[in-house]
């Protein structure tokens, strides 16, 4: 009997590798067909049934050309830039303690407040010479990364540091109420509606056109303030003393401890550097939407954390990567399908990639992950 049993498990142990070989690389293509599914189905729908540009004489007037898919591309890689942004600090506080930092959202939502109340300090609206508005914003720039990283490492200090040890349910239920606090800061700033901010960079002015694709200001600042911050974070981390104790905490805190590293210090730096990004995301946002309110940190974290996810959490490079993806698919869903399905959709596409990659595009970068 036992060795009936031996004699029909060994042809199925004998076909494991194969069958696992044939999911992995069925698994890779999977996934380049899926990202690829949205865009490739819009360029052949564009290309052959064409898209409506106008009417002239009463007759629309229809285009067959890849000017729309390119806008929309264009247009979705400047939206997935801020997210990327707010991903980053997610998945450095996750990479470093494992823990999901609510708050964070809400701290790009404090960033986008402290902008707009600079704005009106500096004295900064429409009828500022290009001059002034570039030091006043660079000015800008420097306080709302200066005020949110400190928050976020304040945050850190009072409400996470005392229950580091504790069970993991305590500081991710801290996380939530600082998340509700911040809202309700937000909240007595400037109300429960919607408000409108100048719009000081003219975000809707032509830059340039590639092939008839129309790139605006917006979308130039936002890609334009996410590449060296990105470039920067990534050389901080590899080649400063700092960035490679902030790898080793990751990695294993108590080794990182005996080797003579302060680990407190290096969390909190950790908390004020996704805190700075969360208050550069925060500006580039007003200036991008034009319109902020106490509610848009929940939206923003849930969509940041998403990427981050996708990208391959505690992965500064996936976050960025997941962020550029989602930014795509809310475009092509807000453009095509219809902005009620955005979040089925992103989320339709996160579940399809946690199956075919259940530790995300690039990979996690965690202690659990190795």
């Amino acid at each position: 009997m036992e060795a009936r049993t031996l004699t029909q498990r060994a042809p199925a142990a004998a076909f494991r590798p194969f069958i696992a070989a044939l999911r992995r690389h069925l698994g890779g293509w999977g996934l380049i067909a899926a990202l690829a599914a949205l865009p490739v189905f819009y360029a052949i729908k564009d290309l052959s049934s064409g898209y409506q540009t106008g009417i002239v004489h009463g007759h629309a007037v229809v285009a067959h050309n890849l000017t729309l898919l390119g806008t929309n591309l264009v247009q979705g890689i400047s939206n997935g830039a801020i997210w990327a942004l707010i991903a980053i600090g997610y998945t450095l506080v996750y990479g470093i303690i494992e823990l999901i930092n609510f708050a964070h959202g809400d701290v790009f939502m404090i960033g986008s407040f402290v902008a707009v109340g600079l704005w009106s300090t500096l004295g900064l609206t429409l009828a500022t010479g290009t001059g002034g508005l570039i030091v006043g914003l660079v000015l800008t720039l420097i306080i709302s990364m200066l005020v949110c990283g400190s928050l976020n490492a304040l945050i850190e200090r009072v409400g996470y540091r005392p229950l580091r040890n504790a069970p993991k349910l305590a500081p991710l239920i801290t996380a939530v109420g600082f998340s509700f606090i911040l809202q309700n800061v937000g909240l007595l700033w400037h109300g429960g509606t919607p408000f409108g901010v100048p719009d000081l960079l003219r975000q809707n002015d032509t830059v340039f056109r590639i092939s008839g694709v129309v790139v605006h200001r917006a979308d130039v600042l936002a890609i334009a303030m996410t590449i060296p911050l990105f470039i920067g974070l990534t050389a901080f981390l590899a080649r400063t003393r700092s960035g490679r104790a902030m790898r080793a905490t990751a990695q294993d805190p108590e080794a990182a401890r005996l080797m003579g590293i302060n680990v407190d210090r290096t969390i909190s730096l950790t908390f004020i550097l996704g805190g700075m990004l969360a208050g550069a995301a925060g500006l580039v946002y007003a200036i991008y939407q034009t319109t902020i309110w106490y509610f848009q940190g929940f939206e923003a974290g849930l969509i940041a954390f998403t990427a981050a996810v996708m990208g391959g959490i505690g992965n500064v490079r996936g976050a960025v990567l997941g962020g550029l993806i989602i930014g795509i698919i809310q475009q092509f869903s807000d453009a095509r399908i219809g902005p009620e399905w955005t979040e089925a959709v992103v989320f339709g596409y996160l579940i399809l990639i946690m199956t075919l990659r259940p530790r995300g595009l690039r990979g996690e970068e965690t202690r659990e992950a190795g």
